[in-house]
């Protein structure tokens, strides 16, 4: 009998998970424990780009854990081994600049580049990651919204 050599090809696997993940529910709620009451800090997903990034990172070992935060991820890439960029590379982690909100906070918008001129988030309305244009299209020639950091990892051989 011939043994087939199999390879796993990660980086691969790594852009089919983050594609395949738009409109999921997966990465909705994150629970926490506060002042003893267990409360959904992403809230419903509302703020669940951190979470998102960092699971899918935290699945391919490319970060140390999971984050509910967008400066808990990018402490982590940092530790992690994941550089700065300045072109978008298929896979890199995007960071967008911090926003006022309806909720009268900040918040900056983590997600991950796909090629194209698209990246993958979470969106805050619909609580699921989806696909969009890399700064939420142009206004004059304009970003709607600055990418303020892209993260690439060597470990992607590309």
């Amino acid at each position: 009998m011939n043994k087939k050599q199999i390879t796993l090809l990660p980086y691969n696997t790594y852009l089919a998970v983050i594609k395949n993940s738009v409109g999921s529910d997966i990465f909705r709620n994150l629970y926490a424990k506060i002042d003893g009451k267990k409360v959904d800090i992403v809230r419903n997903g509302n703020l669940s780009c951190a979470f998102y990034v960092s699971s899918i990172l935290t699945i391919f070992q490319l970060i140390q854990k999971p984050h509910g935060t967008v400066e808990g991820t990018i402490k982590d890439l940092a530790q992690s081994g994941w550089n700065k960029i300045k072109t978008p590379k298929i896979g890199s982690v995007l960071v967008w600049e911090e926003l006022n909100f309806e909720d009268g906070e900040k918040h900056k918008h983590i997600g991950f580049y796909i090629g194209g001129n698209k990246a993958i988030s979470n969106s805050e309305k619909l609580g699921q990651p989806r696909i969009h244009h890399w700064t939420y299209g142009t206004i004059k020639g304009k970003p709607v919204r600055k990418v303020e950091a892209i993260y690439w990892n060597k470990k992607f051989k590309v």
